[in-house]
C-alpha cells in the first residue's frame, strides 16, 4: 500500500505564519504534496491547502530535522499508509477531488482534498 506522512513545518522563509503541516502521498516515483494550515480535525472545517511541488519519497521516512537550504525544521506529526492510490502527476484539469483512507500510528480517517477555482482545502470526515 501507497504511504503517507504528515510533518510539522517551522521557520520556513516562505510562510509568513510561521508554521504549517506538510502532508505528502505516495505516487509512483515522488509524493504529491500540500502544504496545510492546520491538521483538519474529524467533523471539523475544512482547512486550506497549497498544492506544493512534487516531494522525494525519501521523505516517507523522515523524523525530525532542519531542512536542507535553511528553509526551517521539519518534524514527523503522523505516517501510515493509505488507499486507495492516487494518480502520481495531476494533469491540468484533472481530479478535483482525492479521497483517501488513511491508517497512521495515531488514527485511521478518511481524508478528502478539495480542488476548486480558489484552490485545495481538506478535511477530516
Amino acid at each position: 500500500m501507497p504511504r503517507f506522512i504528515l510533518l510539522e513545518h517551522t521557520g520556513a522563509p516562505d510562510d509568513p505564519a510561521g508554521r504549517h503541516f506538510d502532508l505528502l502521498l505516495e505516487a509512483g516515483e515522488a509524493c504529491r504534496t500540500w502544504r496545510l494550515t492546520a491538521i483538519p480535525s474529524a467533523g471539523g472545517p475544512a482547512v486550506a491547502a497549497v498544492a506544493m511541488a512534487p516531494h522525494r519519497l525519501a521523505w516517507l521516512d523522515h523524523e525530525a530535522g532542519e531542512v536542507s537550504g535553511g528553509r526551517g525544521h521539519a518534524r514527523r506529526v503522523d505516517q501510515g499508509s493509505f488507499e486507495p492510490a492516487i494518480e502520481p502527476i495531476a494533469a491540468a484539469g484533472g481530479p478535483e477531488k482525492i479521497c483517501v483512507s488513511l491508517t497512521g500510528d495515531h488514527a485511521t480517517q478518511q481524508l478528502t482534498l478539495d480542488r476548486s477555482t480558489t484552490g485545495w482545502t481538506a478535511r477530516i470526515e
